[in-house]
């Protein structure tokens, strides 16, 4: 008999090359992308009383201690900046960032039962989780922007530059370095289980070598080239340039910070492709 051509919608293979990402299929299942993000939203404040008031009353709680511990108590410096407005500033830009690595860090382990019964494309998972957190920091930067118009109202010195032209990119660097080190994290959480309880704290500690609860101008020379190699440093300092004018904007700290995100997307890219398909053998 002759030998019939069937068009398949999907061909599994039994192996493929590791720089083969199945993009096409990730485009193809934008639906799903979208459902999951709308999930991740709905589940996290479900039975909650404040629901999506959470999104305000976290980082304007955690402005306010730290004005009281860092601003009050340390007395440390905020470029001539309302103490609440300097810290909220770097509090938003750090939130995104590392809510994208935390929940990033752990998709295959929190997400095992639904990866080991259907196929969709793995990358869709992580991609979901930078989308539903880029709702969380649209929220902060409204709050944030009616702290500006409070203290603007009051006569604080604090201006927007020509340097708000970069926020599109400021938050895709955030988003992509987070996403790009949570898949590198995750991939190896599945055989050691202790970075799961290692990232969070690690990112606190983190914390304190980017400028969100200082400026860089105030930080010890000896301090300043460690405080500098933090990718995230460039990116807070051009965030405050752009929204108060003050702030350290330079094109090499921010340059670096690019080709830091970009290296780690591709890398961490690369090991969830790798992992993602032994993974359930080992969870």
């Amino acid at each position: 008999m002759p030998e019939q051509k069937s068009d398949w919608d999907l061909t599994i293979e039994p192996q493929s090359s590791l720089f083969d990402l199945n993009l096409k299929d990730v485009w193809r299942y934008r639906d799903l992308l979208w459902m999951f993000v709308k999930r991740d939203f709905v589940s996290f404040y479900k039975q909650t009383i404040l629901g999506p008031l959470w999104f305000f009353i976290q980082p304007l709680f955690t402005t306010i201690i730290y004005t009281f511990i860092f601003g009050g108590l340390a007395n440390l410096s905020t470029d001539s900046l309302p103490q609440p407005l300097f810290y909220m500033a770097g509090i938003t830009a750090w939130n995104y960032f590392s809510e994208c690595i935390i929940k990033t860090s752990t998709v295959f382990k929190d997400n095992a039962n639904i990866f080991g019964k259907v196929y969709f494309p793995r990358l869709i998972m992580p991609l979901s989780i930078v989308a539903s957190n880029l709702v969380r920091f649209a929220v902060q930067i409204l709050l944030m922007i009616m702290m500006m118009g409070y203290y603007a109202w009051n006569g604080a010195n604090f201006h927007i530059t020509w340097a708000i032209a970069l926020f599109p990119l400021l938050v895709i660097l955030m988003a992509l370095m987070g996403l790009g080190l949570g898949l590198i994290i995750t991939a190896l959480t599945t055989k050691y289980r202790d970075l799961a309880f290692l990232v969070t704290f690690g990112i606190q500690l983190l914390m304190y070598t980017t400028t969100v609860i200082y400026p860089l101008s105030s930080a010890p020379d000896q301090y300043k080239t460690m405080i500098i190699l933090n990718p995230m440093t460039g990116i807070i300092e051009c965030f405050r340039f752009a929204f108060l004018g003050h702030g350290q904007l330079t094109w090499n700290t921010l340059g670096y910070s690019t080709a830091f995100t970009l290296i780690t997307l591709i890398l961490g890219i690369l090991i969830f492709n790798k992992t993602e398909k032994t993974f359930v053998d080992t969870v």
